[in-house]
């Protein structure tokens, strides 16, 4: 289940409120700037390929006007620690961030004020994370994960840490 859990960064383990209907999570994130949707499952086909993804995908992909899109396949120990390294620290983006859930799930924590917002995204589930807003993003102890990355350049954006220090003692997504 999709939901938002609100920190405050004094109480970093114990959650403020937790949303978890969709229409609450939506708004309460849109305050912020953040957007969140859940879209139609594409047809696809089990084993289908990267382009089969994207492809079944693109008419929404093309409606958000972003440039490229890319798989993130998270599914084993070593694409797990690659990804994790670059994206498990906080930092932020010189453009949106816009992940679209295949399949699996997965914590994105945004740090917007005085707040954590731990926002738990699943199968079907947008997020397009304003630029330059700090946060990171989370697997958990068994990641499975397969998204959509979408890049607003062609180049796509760099994360750039920020040395803040706040991910390490964030909730986890098996918290």
């Amino acid at each position: 289940m999709s939901y938002v859990a609100v920190y405050d960064l004094t109480t970093p383990d114990t959650p403020n409120k937790v949303l978890t209907h969709f229409d609450d999570i939506q708004s309460t994130l849109a305050e912020h700037g953040v957007r969140f949707e859940r879209w139609q499952p594409g047809t696809l086909e089990k084993g289908a390929s990267e382009a089969q993804l994207i492809a079944a995908y693109q008419t929404q992909i093309d409606a958000l006007g972003y440039a490229r899109a890319e798989v993130v396949s998270v599914t084993d120990a070593h694409s797990t620690e690659a990804f994790q390294a670059e994206h498990l620290g906080e930092h932020t983006c010189a453009e949106h961030q816009a992940r679209f859930f295949i399949a699996g799930q997965g914590l994105c924590s945004l740090r917007i004020g005085g707040y954590v917002y731990g926002v738990r995204c699943e199968k079907n589930d947008l997020l397009i994370v304003p630029a330059h807003m700090p946060h990171w993003f989370d697997m958990g102890e068994n990641p499975y994960c397969v998204m959509l990355h979408l890049f607003s350049t062609v180049e796509g954006s760099v994360p750039k840490l920020t040395g803040n220090d706040i991910a390490r003692d964030a909730a986890k997504l098996d918290d």
